[in-house]
């Protein structure tokens, strides 16, 4: 919950920031200070251990999709509320659902395909086809979801493979390069030593959300973390109505509290799936 409290502040920024510099620039602050700090504090422990992989196809996959993701969700903030963007873009969980019985196989119960077929009725509720909230930005979000769901059925692939360091330095990696290398088409010199100042913040805020992060996957297994993520939405409802005066209509609140059953129910359900498969629906002890 202390991470998507921080990754709301970041969004926060990202959106504040749009409106005085290019798209590219801000996404390229985020990638280059996320991964100058993931050095700093896990270099000294892990050395070369940090930069070794097995599978530097998949790294290199993920972290392109995380960069056009990342991308294409701060193209949103730049012309939809804070709020209804982040609502949009928790597709991606119900996304995963249905693209991890074509690239992983899994088979996924009646209940599950409900649960994602009212996650799109909820996006449905926000967007509004035919109406007047009704416009091209829309597509952004849902682009980033598509985008963020691939790269967590890559994450997928790679979970207990390779480490969670490992992977979070290359995602890094591969967006600064990414972003570097057109940083001489978008770059604007810093207005102020304030703007100086929250370009590093932004970046240095999403690498110590990651690492919160992983820190409690070390605890607790992702299925049963889920659904506390979800409270980012009561963030971004909060800080965009206080910072940049949005706040959601009625359709639109009520889109977002299906999204946020549908995702929790998925979530829910994923975690039970897990005990059960694990022997952990009764009071059976560790290891029997």
């Amino acid at each position: 919950m202390t991470a998507v409290a921080i990754f709301s502040v970041l969004d926060s920024l990202s959106k504040y920031l749009t409106r005085f510099y290019p798209i590219n620039l801000v996404v390229w602050a985020r990638f280059t200070f996320h991964l100058l700090l993931v050095v700093v504090v896990l270099g000294p422990r892990y050395g070369l251990a940090l930069i070794r992989t097995a599978r530097p196809g998949i790294q290199i996959m993920r972290g392109l999709l995380l960069a056009i993701a990342s991308i294409l969700f701060v193209s949103a903030l730049k012309y939809m509320p804070l709020a209804e963007t982040s609502a949009i873009a928790f597709l991606a969980p119900l996304l995963v659902t249905m693209m991890s019985v074509l690239f992983l196989k899994e088979k996924v119960e009646l209940a599950r395909w409900i649960a994602v077929l009212c996650g799109f009725i909820g996006v449905l509720a926000i967007i509004r086809p035919g109406s007047s909230v009704f416009t091209w930005a829309v597509f952004l979000p849902m682009g980033n979801a598509i985008a963020y769901a691939g790269y967590q059925i890559l994450t997928r692939r790679l979970a207990g493979l390779e480490s969670p360091y490992t992977s979070i330095f290359y995602a890094g990696l591969v967006g600064a390069l990414l972003l570097s290398a057109m940083l001489p088409y978008s770059w604007v010199q810093p207005q102020s030593a304030l703007h100086l100042a929250l370009l590093v913040i932004n970046g240095m805020l999403g690498g110590l959300g990651h690492l919160i992060l992983i820190k409690a996957f070390e605890h607790a297994p992702a299925s049963r973390l889920a659904p506390f993520s979800y409270s980012q939405l009561i963030w971004v409802t909060v800080i965009g109505y206080l910072t940049f005066g949005d706040f959601p209509d009625s359709w639109s609140l009520v889109g977002i509290a299906i999204l946020m059953v549908s995702g929790i129910y998925t979530a829910t359900h994923q975690r039970n799936s897990d005990r059960l498969l694990n022997g952990e629906q009764t009071n059976l002890p560790p290891g029997a």
